[in-house]
């Protein structure tokens, strides 16, 4: 088996995002009520990704990375913050994510629109951006994803690495591995 070690995954940072710091939970509070800019917001997530992330290390971003850039912006504001972030890094593309954005391509090895990861059957899982149905997961039942951010799929089969599930921080492949042992998967 290929060594697994120092692998990590996030979603939905929405850097540069500024409406995300006004959407509401279901129970009426902000959804990222902890920033007060979009700008102190980008700043902690580039904090915390690299305070776990080495720069040898490899990440799997699932989807959405930046949202709310027009033209230019790509260039002069999510090309440097990308620089910034530690990790080899790799992209399950979100639904507000451009494929053909060059500065995604130049800062992602690889861009999928989905990831089966692992190399057996009973050890691997299926990287998403929106969770699939079970049946999709190709031979696998675990679907490590993004997309729903502060809510959580109902089955245990689903693992959430959206930034508001993890304070922001990417997770760790011995923590995915964890759940999904602690849920008997």
């Amino acid at each position: 088996m290929r060594d697994m070690r120092n692998r990590w995954f996030i979603s939905d940072t929405h850097f540069f995002h500024e409406n995300i710091l006004t959407f509401e939970k279901d129970d009426g509070h902000k959804c990222r009520s902890e920033f007060s800019s979009v700008e102190e917001m980008n700043e902690i997530m580039v904090e915390r990704w690299n305070a776990r992330v080495k720069p040898g290390d490899k990440i799997w971003h699932l989807g959405d990375v930046a949202l709310g850039l027009k033209g230019s912006e790509y260039e002069t504001k999510l090309h440097p913050l990308l620089n910034r972030l530690n990790g080899r890094k790799d992209l399950v593309i979100g639904n507000h994510d451009k494929i053909k954005n060059k500065i995604l391509q130049n800062h992602f090895r690889r861009i999928e629109y989905w990831k089966r990861y692992g190399d057996d059957d009973s050890s691997s899982f299926v990287l998403t951006h929106v969770p699939h149905r079970m049946d999709q997961l190709r031979k696998t039942t675990v679907n490590i994803h993004g997309h729903i951010h502060d809510k959580l799929m109902d089955e245990p089969n689903y693992i959430s690495v959206c930034c508001e599930q993890t304070n922001y921080a990417p997770v760790h492949l011995d923590e995915i591995l964890a759940l999904i042992n602690q849920r008997g998967l």
